[in-house]
């Protein structure tokens, strides 16, 4: 089975309280876009998992994939073992939920392949038991998201028939340097309402808290924002923790050689 996790996006991020588990609450909205990894699962006789694309830091025992195959087995022992190959497209620590996308892609094509019989609601369950925005990726549409971020309400947000820029400096922003300079604040802003103006007007009401610690120490990140509105985004704004940046247009923009040293993908919103 061959599927294509894809990126998201966070259209405005607050991060609006320190949780006592250690985690925190934010306020956003999660739009999926299109720039995607390529992930293969077949049955097999042993369990492997191998990579190829983007080198993925760490052990690759540990890799979500994997993780999201051991979660199910516990519950669905006869379940066989199977072969994963995953291709990195997307950008690693970019603020883009790629690892997040591949675990919520691998319980779906398990789910498949197997007949496990899991409807929506069980597998965002088991989702949110690997990281926090894991579920989302199950339904895979925009999410009003709130909690840690693995709890959503629908939003009447479409970007259909615009057209995205992304841009990743190519800087890795662990989460634990992100939320380590960050004041946590209640939002000067209702999300859900903001969103539902106009996008052009979303420019000066929607923020992500992130760039306000992370752009002055990687003054990329601005750099990025002022040429995407300079090249005529109606809207543009740093994603998740960073360091990838988004711009919103009307039209296919000719970006030309504005990005030429950055990894780059563009492409209509669904």
């Amino acid at each position: 089975m061959l599927t294509f996790p894809n990126a998201k996006i966070n259209i405005g991020l607050y991060i609006t309280e320190k949780r006592a588990d250690g985690f925190h609450n934010l306020s956003s909205c999660f739009y999926p876009v299109g720039w995607s990894d390529a992930l293969e699962i077949l049955p097999a006789e042993t369990l492997s998992f191998e990579s190829t694309g983007i080198d993925i830091p760490g052990d690759a025992s540990q890799n979500l994939c994997l993780k999201a195959y051991h979660l199910l087995k516990k519950d669905f022992p006869e379940m066989p073992p199977v072969r994963i190959h995953l291709h990195k497209v997307v950008p690693i620590g970019a603020g883009l939920g790629g690892g997040s996308a591949d675990c919520a892609f691998t319980i779906k094509s398990l789910n498949s392949l197997f007949d496990l019989g899991l409807d929506n609601k069980a597998m965002q369950a088991y989702a949110s038991q690997l990281g926090s925005d894991c579920a989302f990726f199950i339904e895979n549409n925009p999410k009003y998201c709130f909690g840690k971020g693995d709890q959503f309400d629908e939003i009447a947000v479409s970007l259909k028939g615009k057209y995205i820029v992304l841009v990743n400096p190519n800087i890795h922003i662990s989460t634990a340097e992100a939320y380590g300079s960050i004041k946590p604040k209640p939002a000067n802003v209702d999300l859900q309402i903001a969103l539902s103006q106009p996008v052009a007007t979303w420019k000066d009401a929607i923020l992500n808290d992130f760039e306000t610690s992370l752009a002055p120490k990687y003054p990329v990140i601005q750099e990025i924002k002022d040429t995407l509105y300079e090249l005529g985004a109606v809207y543009a704004s740093m994603t998740g923790s960073g360091s990838t940046v988004f711009g919103i247009f009307e039209n296919t923009p000719e970006i030309k050689q504005a990005f030429k040293d950055y990894m780059v993908w563009q492409g209509p919103l669904e």
